[in-house]
């Protein structure tokens, strides 16, 4: 019979600290999530409206993904219920830094994209670190608001590229982590025998080459066209260059078989092109 009880109670105890492990466990999850809204957060605004955030962040599993918290959810709710503050009274030294685990330069490129994308063409790097394990790009810009977390996401979106974590050091500084593995450039994919007209640009032009065998390229005699043209594989390792120091009006060019990307310039400057650049695709690979 005492053994019998001693065994009772000892089962009893083991399910007790089960429940007292899940118990912590659920206060562990809650906290993560407490700590990212606290975060995006002045302290007075979170007590202040502490009530109201429980309210608006019910349930909380709703703000996991995968098991991590979502942070661009988190902020974007926040700022739909007028809790996050993006605007500045004025305009403000904005710095924005970038980590990624994937290649830097292709990287830095489908983040200027991004940016420009959402209107920020003026920034300046004020740093960059590249170790073992991450990348890191620092920049700096003059704004009148912070970027809008979603907005962010749905431009990088179109890269294959994602947020995993934000972090808002300050009100004026903001880092981001961001997930490139399935990344790749937001640009046309030319096929056979599609013809293309590239309009006058200050920025280079850039084409997915990775379908097609040649291309020809015909120039206006408007244009004073130097043809400075390079191929990069699909991690935008460069392949190769075409610098050409003489006026081409027309050329034509035999892909690298390993080129995914293609990019169009001018030796001097795209000033050089003010008409149009005609091109023609044939071949598949």
């Amino acid at each position: 019979m005492v053994k019998f009880l001693l065994g009772f109670i000892l089962i009893f105890s083991l399910l007790d600290a089960q429940d007292l492990e899940f118990s912590e466990g659920e206060d562990l999850i809650e906290n993560k999530l407490t700590l990212k809204i606290k975060s995006f957060l002045d302290e007075a605004t979170y007590r202040e409206n502490s009530e109201f955030i429980n309210v608006i962040f019910d349930p909380e599993s709703a703000f996991y993904k995968n098991q991590r918290i979502n942070s661009v959810k988190v902020a974007q709710t926040l700022k739909e219920n007028g809790l996050l503050k993006l605007f500045f009274t004025n305009p403000r030294e904005l710095k924005l830094n970038f980590k990624t685990s994937g290649t830097p330069l292709f990287f830095v490129k489908i983040m200027g994209d991004t940016l420009r994308n959402i209107g920020y063409y003026r920034y300046v790097t004020i740093a960059s670190n590249l170790d073992a394990s991450e990348f890191t790009w620092n920049i700096s810009l003059t704004s009148e608001y912070a970027t809008d977390p979603l907005v962010l996401e749905q431009e990088l979106q179109k890269s294959g590229c994602k947020i995993i974590d934000i972090e808002r050091n300050s009100p004026y500084e903001w880092t981001y982590v961001i997930d490139m593995d399935r990344g790749y450039l937001d640009i046309a994919v030319i096929t056979s025998r599609e013809d293309i007209r590239l309009k006058r640009s200050l920025y280079a032009h850039w084409l997915n080459v990775s379908k097609i065998k040649t291309l020809n390229i015909s120039s206006s005699r408007r244009n004073s066209w130097y043809p400075y043209i390079s191929y990069y594989d699909a991690s935008l390792h460069l392949l190769k260059v075409i610098r050409e120091d003489e006026i081409y009006h027309s050329i034509r060019l035999d892909i690298p078989q390993n080129a995914k990307y293609m990019k169009i310039a001018d030796l001097y400057t795209m000033k050089n092109i003010r008409d149009e650049l005609k091109l023609q695709a044939q071949g598949m690979k």
